[in-house]
């Protein structure tokens, strides 16, 4: 489907409503295009009546069933950071009944769909929320947000080669956009990459990779545009605070709050970042150019010569 939208020119119609597969995008059950799907399937209803069109407009108190399910209304938007485990698929649904991300999400979330995906083997941040308009957003390439990846490759390594992918690379026909590759550490066959692209094209560093003879045994994503990985736990979750979600995204009001006597509160404080991670589990090697730990220093400063 285009990327276009349905409906007026101007958009909703706010006398009208809101188009039912942008409302249905925004109460988290699935992207656009996806909604538009399940209306073209016949799964969507709108007052005990088959919707035949995503232009359909949806009106505060109007009941609207997804496969027979009640919908509630789009609450507000809210964004959630997941660190994917290897070994889960990144969809509601699986034909082949492998184990899926959101089978494996903690208790008390809203129901939320992915921003982008993960393949099975590959782990790190993977960015959730209950908003699909948001995902879809978030998704286009034109944004321009880079992602971010550590890679543990196995097999002869040429520098240059990595270099050259700043270029971009054609492969069977495909063509992806410049890649930033940059050598972490190597120890005989194996080595670590830092990764970075913008497309974020299905498999595209493993493709890549395997273009240049190296093969990927571990891939990690580490950021997502703004957003990091971090110390996230493996499996864990947690939610953007909404002021960042204000300040990078433009989403939500700046709050209004003032004290007892007209004078402006000051903001909030910052949130407190993750715990760090119990038990043993598998780290993420620390990339080349991270800032190095510093040793704490008991001594105390010399003084000044007189």
């Amino acid at each position: 489907m285009s990327d276009e939208e349905d409906g007026p020119p101007g958009g909703d119609d706010p006398k009208a409503g809101e188009r039912i597969a942008k409302w249905l995008a925004r109460a988290g059950i699935a992207s656009r295009r996806d909604a538009e799907k399940l209306i073209a399937e016949g799964k969507v209803k709108l007052n005990g009546k088959s919707v035949e069109t995503p232009a359909t407009f949806v009106a505060p108190g109007d009941r609207v069933t997804v496969e027979g399910k009640p919908v509630a209304a789009p609450e507000r938007t809210r964004l959630f950071r997941y660190h994917k485990p290897d070994g889960l698929v990144t969809t509601h649904r699986d034909p082949q009944g492998r184990t899926t991300v959101f089978e494996k999400l903690p208790p008390g979330l809203p129901r939320v769909v992915s921003i982008g995906r993960l393949d099975i083997t590959s782990e790190g941040l993977l960015l959730l929320t209950n908003d699909g308009e948001l995902a879809r957003r978030l998704e286009l390439p034109s944004n321009g947000w880079l992602r971010r990846y550590r890679a543990r490759v196995h097999g002869p390594l040429d520098e240059r080669a990595l270099a050259g992918l700043a270029r971009g690379i054609t492969i069977e026909g495909v063509s992806y956009g410049p890649i930033e590759a940059g050598l972490d550490s190597r120890q005989g066959a194996n080595a670590w990459l830092t990764i970075s692209l913008k497309e974020g094209k299905n498999r595209e560093v493993r493709r890549v990779m395997a273009h240049l003879g190296l093969q990927v045994t571990r891939l990690i994503r580490i950021a997502y545009g703004p957003f990091q990985l971090g110390v996230l736990p493996r499996g864990g979750v947690e939610e953007v605070h909404p002021r960042i979600l204000r300040d990078q995204l433009g989403i939500g009001e700046k709050p209004k709050r003032h004290r007892a006597g007209g004078a402006p509160a000051e903001p909030p404080a910052s949130p407190k970042p993750p715990p760090k991670p119990a038990g043993r589990g598998r780290s993420i090697p620390r990339a080349r150019n991270a800032e190095p730990r510093r040793p704490r220093a008991n001594r105390r400063r010399p003084s000044p010569r007189t």
